[in-house]
């Protein structure tokens, strides 16, 4: 019997026809109606890109990217295409809008998040590399984040205890 034939990536996409992710979030139930009226759309996978992600992002109007958070080891970017964001660091309130980018240097310690002020949706990608080991933390929750080898999150509380 032949083997099933294995489906070549696309040679290109139209990144808002790129299915969006099956589960949303991956935070634990107590965290995860805080991120809703957020759309990713993993635009990397589809091509078979392992060393970096890449998300095309919708927030509706209130929504919000995720729980403020600060990477260990992974060097996260964004730029907005649409829509009046609102950056959220320890140095405080950034408005952005479209064409302006920030960057998050991982081991840096400075949590962020954007948050849709606006009554009007926001799209942007945010970019970020997928290393092994790397972690984080929600100085704003009782939240731990460890990415596994599997390239799976894994959360507990700060006192380790798993959710």
């Amino acid at each position: 019997m032949p083997a099933p034939a294995t489906a070549q990536p696309p040679t290109a996409l139209l990144a808002a026809d790129a299915p969006p992710r099956k589960r949303q979030s991956t935070y634990p139930a107590t965290f995860a109606a805080r991120v809703a009226g957020r759309l990713k759309r993993p635009l990397g996978d589809p091509f078979g890109l392992t060393n970096f992600g890449v998300n095309l992002t919708r927030l509706a109007p209130g929504a919000m990217s995720a729980l403020r958070h600060a990477h260990a080891k992974q060097d996260e970017f964004v730029y907005v295409l649409e829509g009046e964001p609102t950056l959220v660091t320890d140095e405080g309130e950034t408005p952005l809008r479209p064409g302006m980018c920030a960057g998050f240097k991982a081991g840096s310690g400075n949590a962020h998040h954007l948050i849709n002020f606006t009554d009007r949706d926001v799209v942007f990608l945010e970019v970020g590399d997928r290393t092994s080991g790397d972690g984080a933390v929600y100085p704003d929750d009782d939240l731990v984040a460890v990415f596994d080898p599997e390239g799976r999150w894994r959360y507990t509380h700060k006192d380790g205890t798993p959710y």
